[in-house]
């Protein structure tokens, strides 16, 4: 990079924490190895146990066709961070799986976060779909629709579970429009 007085202003490679690429390098090496045995991926440096928070909701969707009265267990559901799920949670590293959060390589933090702002959605515009069928009193619509919602939902959190575990990329909108449509 050349400044306006002609000058190299070239400044080290970096990352998206703004440490240049050794430092960066050098400060997810500490990181992989603090996680080890963790059941946090040394790599992504993230952890599956997030994904227990939406298992909770896709169980509880999944009850309603049988139990009616899990609707408002369902509707109690809220997104979290992933911070405060951890924060929540009695994981017993979750102050280091906050940190290694924090840090995790853009590749994958950025399409786990946007594969996770999907999740919330569905589980959101889900719950209202279900509470109008429910009150049409057509049990096999009702079953229908739980089982396309959880199987969806299922599906979202597999893809979660893959980033995590190394893939580096989420569904692309149209891999997302057709197994909405399936």
């Amino acid at each position: 990079m050349v400044s306006m007085g002609g000058q190299s202003n070239s400044r080290p490679k970096q990352d998206v924490s703004g440490e240049s690429a050794p430092e960066a390098s050098s400060h997810a090496r500490t990181l992989a190895k603090l996680v080890r045995g963790k059941n946090i991926h040394e790599e992504t440096l993230l952890a599956t146990d997030y994904l227990n928070h939406f298992n909770e909701v896709i169980m509880l969707i999944g009850m309603i066709p049988d139990m009616p009265d899990c609707l408002e267990d369902a509707k109690g559901w809220k997104p979290k961070t992933y911070e405060d799920h951890f924060r929540d949670s009695a994981f017993v590293d979750k102050d280091l799986a906050i940190l290694a959060y924090e840090n995790a390589p853009a590749r994958f933090r950025e399409p786990f976060d946007a594969t996770i702002v999907h999740m919330n959605d569905m589980v959101a515009e889900g719950i209202l779909r279900i509470e109008e069928v429910l009150g049409e009193g057509n049990p096999d619509k009702l079953a229908d629709l739980v089982r396309n919602i959880s199987r969806n939902l299922q599906r979202f959190v597999d893809a979660a579970s893959a980033i995590i575990h190394g893939a580096e990329r989420a569904m692309d909108q149209t891999e997302i429009d057709n197994m909405l449509l399936s």
